[in-house]
């Protein structure tokens, strides 16, 4: 029996987004993982406060709220065994009961940006969290260490089937269904600042 994970490139438009793109020339910037289609358990290493950038670490994500609400998207899927599926969630539910002890890795993006891979305890950067989670369950993706993984690498893998490309809310009304969905109202200008300021 086989379960199925998903991975999930965004572009949510922030600051630090954009800045990650100037290095790799790609548009989307920011990796999660999700355990089910409907991307309700979506995890990643990012902001922890949605008005400040710079206090990161580990989330539990949610698609429909802050960065996410005018995110493109790319999404992924991968069929898992059993047991490779609950070693991943058992790692992430481990990092969940700790993470307060948990950072974002900036000085590690300075690290990829030198080809130089920088791991630091309790610190992760996105794609480098995604990666060892997979890594942790047994599924070698890559040949190279996860602190030299960049969010384009997942899309390059043979391993991964392409599920959906476009807008991110556009995926959740196929997947969740409009009404369940609810999107969070925000006004034209609410929205623009909140951007500004990410």
């Amino acid at each position: 029996m086989k379960k199925t994970i998903y991975i999930v490139l965004t572009d949510t438009g922030t600051l630090l987004s954009k800045a990650i793109g100037m290095y790799t020339r790609k548009d989307l910037n920011h990796t999660s993982i999700a355990f089910d289609e409907q991307l309700n358990e979506m995890y990643s290493f990012g902001r922890k406060q949605r008005h400040n950038p710079f206090v990161g670490g580990f989330v539990k994500e949610s698609a429909t709220e802050g960065i996410f609400r005018q995110a493109t998207c790319e999404v992924y899927s991968c069929e898992v065994t059993i047991e490779e599926y609950t070693r991943m969630l058992d790692k992430i539910r481990l990092i969940e009961q700790n993470k307060e002890l948990y950072k974002y890795n900036f000085i590690g993006l300075f690290g990829v940006a030198l080809n130089k891979g920088i791991q630091r305890k309790h610190a992760f950067f996105c794609s480098q969290f995604v990666a060892m989670v997979v890594n942790e369950g047994g599924l070698q993706m890559f040949n190279i260490s996860p602190s030299l993984v960049q969010p384009h690498h997942f899309s390059q893998l043979p391993c991964l089937e392409p599920v959906f490309e476009g807008d991110l809310q556009t995926y959740l009304d196929q997947t969740r269904g409009q009404q369940e969905r609810q999107p969070i109202r925000m006004s034209v200008w609410k929205s623009l600042a909140f951007r500004l300021l990410a």
